[in-house]
């Protein structure tokens, strides 16, 4: 028996070899076609994680995009699937697994309040007021459009002990639950983290009557709204997380259609004339912009 096999173990064992012979030329010629730096492979690189990034990059197969692309396809309109990062909700609604359940092994919660603390103790060094605003979970607040999914309890209980912390602290701070579910629905992009403009319309109220006590009422500076632009597509973020940002129409969880209007403020006076000094600085997340807050 083991005379009869041999040589399809043989042949078997020479296919494999041959592969990885393949294999092992092409990556070494993509290497060397690379355009990477030495300071991109050296032991600090290798140590953050980014030379494995260069060099998975660097050996990328030819058209890997557009064989990702079918693949997460397939995936989603075979099995409804949107891949590890992304989970459907209500028909065209996705969210954030990382905001219905903690990503496995990893606990940032402490090490984003020792950052807190760095940096309102350097700001209020500088004379420089802190107001902090978190932006609730899309999850939390389009809780109707969640159609069974499951949250976590730890990741609903993690808000409210960060207001904690930040009122043991003496910080200021703004709580958006309550505005935001009271403003009209929806307040979040349908394929997107971030809030649409009703939303993020809502959100700015309520900061602005936190901060105009710190700021000792409104500035000088006045601003003025642009006409609303025409209604195009817009790319929601989960739907490039989910690897469909290419996929055909059909083929992905349809696209918005959201008409922006932009605020600019007025300038006054000539060219040599000294503006309004600056009183509000926003820093944060791409809330920031991609929510149209700012």
């Amino acid at each position: 028996m083991d005379n009869a096999d041999a040589p399809g173990h043989r042949l078997t064992a020479w296919v494999v070899a041959i592969l990885l012979a393949i294999g092992l030329g092409w990556g070494g010629w993509r290497l060397a076609q690379a355009p990477i730096s030495a300071e991109q492979v050296a032991p600090p690189a290798w140590l953050d994680g980014s030379a494995g990034a260069v060099l998975n990059k660097a050996l990328t197969l030819p058209r890997q995009a557009d064989i990702d692309t079918w693949n997460a396809s397939l995936r989603y309109r075979v099995l409804g699937d949107l891949g590890d990062q992304v989970a459907m909700g209500c028909p065209q609604w996705l969210f954030y697994r990382d905001g219905l359940r903690p990503p496995p092994g990893v606990h940032v919660f402490d090490e984003r309040l020792r950052l807190m603390r760095h940096w309102v103790r350097e700001l209020r060094q500088k004379q420089v007021q802190v107001l902090v605003v978190a932006v609730p979970d899309k999850s939390r607040i389009e809780s109707d459009r969640l159609c069974g999914l499951p949250v976590s309890l730890p990741m609903r209980q993690t808000l409210d002990a960060w207001q904690q912390a930040l009122r043991a602290d003496g910080v200021p701070f703004v709580d958006l639950r309550d505005a935001l579910q009271a403003a009209p629905a929806p307040r979040f992009f349908r394929t997107d983290v971030h809030m649409n403009a009703q939303g993020a319309q809502a959100a700015a109220a309520r900061v602005a009557e936190a901060a105009l006590p710190l700021l000792r009422g409104q500035g000088a500076q006045a601003f003025k709204t642009d006409p609303p632009a025409p209604p195009q597509p817009r790319m929601g973020d989960l739907i490039v997380l989910a690897g469909l940002e290419h996929a055909r129409p059909g083929w992905r969880p349809d696209l918005e259609v959201v008409s922006e209007a932009k605020i600019e403020p007025v300038r006054s006076g000539g060219l040599l004339d000294e503006p309004p000094p600056v009183e509000v600085l926003l820093a944060g997340t791409s809330n920031g912009r991609r929510s149209q807050f700012a």
